[in-house]
């Protein structure tokens, strides 16, 4: 049979708009849809059937499926040869399969409405994995939507692509909303109802509570704070029992505020009614009976006796405190069972000594517990102590008690370079210059000069005296220096000229040799070896420890 490709199409583009629904979805939706209807149809769901159904080509078609057999033992699945009608006689043999197409102009209205109910079924199902997957890291979180339409039933909000239905029941007592409206939802759950898939929300739940004060209290967020247990009903009173993984924070201390003010602010979050919901910050007690004399705060407990078997809990508390412990109508007294799990029966103190009742009281349970506390303090102390000392190797391949060889130090260890650079600081020490300030005058003749040797065990001091003048001395000085110049200029000739005759003696080995100077320059250099001879033997008339003795003295 042969469809209208428009039409079809058009139909698949407004189903996946409007729904989301790929069109790849709902055709195999339709053709699961009429699978199963045509089997109904055909007395069994044990059928084989086959359902064709091409957007593109517009092409339709049921068929049912029957095995070609010899002898026929389930008509609904097989057909005999002999059965096959004349215009296939010849073209089916035993072991194929034969194709029976089914008229979808007659299909009978029954099997139109079963095809409708599964296509909506499974239209449901497609919503409820579109939401699934696009809520499902929303769950348990707090969302934030639009009312669109509010009455004494609930209010329609739109969070988006979708809108969801927020009953009376999951709101906070009698708070009201306007159209337009911006509010805050928790995600609870993506279901599936006789409608479809819808996404569960609530603002009376623990959970909307809990994800507020997450939200408004920094510690809870960050983790040093978490949250127990959440005893709530909504718009009236509730109660949450918190621990704190830091020692040094109170964990209820915290929650309140400074003067209130964090939450005040979580307060002022719980619906706009005329009355405001009162929540109790209970510490949660890992001692049953500490954690239910919290619960049932603000009343003072004075003693409890717990049955841990039945989990029940006798309470006693001052006469005056009896209807604060119960709460108005009721509401803390059950908050507190609530919370705890145990049940609790309350008795004023007067009932209590009247019939002799025996119970711990809050003092010695609160004893018990810092004793406690104490005693856990100094274990991990102790712990942390005997970790630090134990000879534990680490790395693997060590053996057991070895100890890493640390840094030692030697008496006598003796350092070569530190030896070496002692000395050398000595050098410089002894060889620096000793800036002594001379008055010049002129004339000036030294009488005496004593030097004082440093004092080590009695030395004994010398005394040099000398008469020379200090003009006498720079005089000598000078005409020493100009002496061993010329001494110096006449080695480096003489050098030259031996280097020279060497040269041209090796040079003419073979041959005549020949004078690389002129006659004028051999009497020029003759001449001046004379002055140069003289000069050596006016120095060695000169008494030269005098001049040393006159520097060691500086």
């Amino acid at each position: 049979m042969a469809i209208n490709v428009n039409e079809v199409n058009a139909a698949l583009e407004a189903i996946e708009v409007s729904k989301g629904i790929s069109r790849e979805t709902v055709l195999e939706a339709l053709k699961e849809s009429m699978a199963k209807a045509f089997k109904k149809s055909l007395g069994g769901d044990d059928a084989l059937v086959e359902v064709t159904l091409d957007p593109d080509t517009g092409v339709f078609e049921m068929c049912q499926l029957k095995n070609v057999v010899a002898d026929v033992q389930d008509d609904l699945l097989e057909i005999g040869i002999d059965e096959l009608p004349e215009k296939d006689v010849g073209k089916y043999k035993v072991g194929d399969v034969y194709r029976i197409p089914a008229d979808i102009t007659e299909l009978r209205k029954a099997m139109v409405l079963t095809i409708k109910g599964l296509m909506r079924q499974k239209f449901a199902e497609a919503e409820k994995e579109i939401l699934h997957e696009q809520f499902k890291d929303k769950i348990n979180t707090l969302i934030t939507g639009r009312v669109e339409t509010f009455d004494e039933r609930g209010a329609s909000v739109n969070i988006g692509r979708t809108s969801v239905y927020l009953s009376r029941k999951e709101m906070i007592k009698d708070e009201k909303f306007s159209q337009g409206e911006i509010i805050k939802l928790f995600v609870e759950d993506v279901a599936s109802g006789t409608k479809g898939a819808h996404i569960v929300v609530s603002r009376s739940c623990e959970g909307f509570l809990g994800a507020i004060m997450s939200e408004e209290i920094h510690d809870i967020n960050d983790g040093t704070i978490s949250i127990v247990k959440i005893a709530r009903e909504a718009g009236e009173r509730s109660k949450v029992a918190v621990t704190s993984k830091d020692p040094n924070v109170d964990p209820a201390g915290a929650c309140i505020g400074p003067n209130g003010n964090r939450i005040q602010k979580v307060v002022a979050q719980l619906g706009n009614a005329s009355t405001k919901e009162k929540i109790d910050i209970i510490a949660y007690k890992e001692d049953s009976r500490l954690y239910i004399m919290e619960a049932l705060k603000p009343a003072h407990v004075l003693g409890i006796k717990v049955n841990e078997e039945n989990k029940s809990a006798l309470v006693v508390v001052k006469d005056d405190s009896l209807s604060l412990a119960i709460g108005r109508k009721g509401v803390n007294a059950r908050l507190a069972v609530k919370l705890t799990g145990y049940n609790i029966d309350i008795k004023v103190e007067s009932d209590a000594v009247e019939q002799g009742l025996e119970y711990e009281s809050y003092e010695e349970l609160m004893a018990l517990e810092l004793e406690q506390k104490a005693l856990r303090i100094a274990e991990a102390q102790r712990e942390s102590l005997v970790y630090q000392n134990r000879e534990v190797s680490s790395l693997p391949g060590v053996p057991e008690g070895y100890v890493a060889p640390q840094q030692r130090v030697y008496e006598n260890e003796s350092n070569d370079f530190d030896a070496a650079l002692e000395q050398v600081a000595e050098k410089e020490e002894l060889e620096a210059p000793v800036n002594e300030e001379i008055t010049p005058v002129e004339e000036v003749k030294v009488e005496e000069v004593v030097k004082e040797t440093p004092k080590v065990e009695e030395a004994p001091q010398t005394k040099v005296k000398t008469t020379t003048t200090l003009e006498d001395l720079e005089k000598s000085l000078e005409e020493d220096s100009s002496k061993a110049q010329k001494k110096t200029g006449y080695k480096k000739n003489k050098k030259k000229v031996e280097e020279k005759e060497e040269q041209a003696s090796l040079s003419h080995a073979d041959g005549p040799r020949m004078s690389i100077y002129t006659e004028e320059e051999l009497k020029a250099m003759e001449e001046e070896d004379k002055d140069q001879e003289e000069v050596y033997e006016d120095d060695e008339d000169i008494d030269y420890d005098e001049y040393d003795q006159y520097y060691d003295e500086d």
